[in-house]
């Protein structure tokens, strides 16, 4: 199942701490269906993020799971960007897809 990288940016205020802990919640149901590997806010940016390490069947599904976030729902999502990600190596690699790019084979068989 591939994995995805989501950044989010969220304005800062009433409407954030007001929705923070139904976030919270709902990113730890993710977590228990097993459709979120790790997130947390960024530190030293200039409006309150949060970085994402999501599986999905594809990018539709992370579409629709990102939408049911309460964050995206209040409309307290700014800005937004997913990628499709292949952590080959460290201690994501069990999600990989095992295929190294053809320039690296010779250096890095798996």
């Amino acid at each position: 199942m591939p994995v995805y990288l989501v950044r989010m940016e969220h304005p800062d205020g009433e409407g954030w701490g007001q929705h923070v802990a139904a976030h919270v919640l709902y990113l730890r149901r993710l977590i228990q269906e097993g459709s979120l590997l790790a997130s947390g806010p960024l530190q030293g940016t200039p409006l309150r993020s949060g970085f994402l390490i999501m599986k999905g069947a594809g990018r539709q599904e992370v579409d629709a799971m990102i939408a049911s976030d309460p964050f995206a729902s209040e409309g307290l999502i700014c800005e937004l960007r997913i990628e499709e990600w292949d952590p080959l190596f460290g201690c994501l690699s069990n999600h990989a897809t095992g295929v190294l790019p053809q320039d690296l084979k010779s250096l890095f068989p798996l």
